[in-house]
């Protein structure tokens, strides 16, 4: 079963958290929060769930996971501009490993100049971002681009799931 990283800080859209990361568990993976600092508390924007950080972007090793999961909201901002959590990216990147993100978690794709030539989707508010970061910016609900899956917001997250689930299978 896959190793699955969740990049996570607080204001991180809820569903796209929560939802996610029960499917990923729920088909056997596992899941680890990986946030600024371990032990870090790490709160939904609506306040319907919390999760505890089981490492900091430091401690985490990209030769250690299968996958990594940004969920969107408010946290890809706080994590984009972490240059352990762009190490990390980039890392999983370079070894051809999933990244998916929903959302604005495109935001830490961006940073991490993994977008460039690739196919991707995200909120439309950091639409011309993504273009500008280099990809094909396409309106659908998950655009499926070699490693990357992008989706655009909470109702594409069936799509967004089924795509995470069948890229990790």
């Amino acid at each position: 079963m896959a190793k699955v990283a969740f990049l996570l800080a607080s204001g991180f859209e809820d569903s796209e958290m929560k939802n996610p990361y029960n499917a990923v568990k729920d088909a056997g993976h596992e899941a680890i929060v990986v946030g600024l600092e371990k032990g870090a508390q790490c709160d939904g924007k609506k306040g319907t769930v919390s999760y505890t950080a089981d490492l900091g972007a430091s401690e985490a090793k990209s030769e250690e996971f299968d996958a990594v999961i940004i969920p969107g909201g408010g946290a890809p901002e706080a994590l984009r501009v972490n240059e352990e959590v762009i190490r990390f990216v980039k890392e999983v990147n370079e070894q051809g490993k999933l990244i998916a993100g929903i959302c604005h978690g495109p935001q830490v794709m961006i940073s991490a100049d993994v977008l460039k030539g690739k196919a991707a989707t995200c909120y439309i508010g950091i639409r011309d971002d993504v273009k500008l970061a280099g990809a094909d910016y396409r309106d659908e609900e998950v655009v499926v681009s070699e490693n990357l899956v992008t989706s655009r917001t909470p109702v594409d997250e069936p799509a967004f799931i089924r795509e995470i689930l069948s890229k990790l299978a």
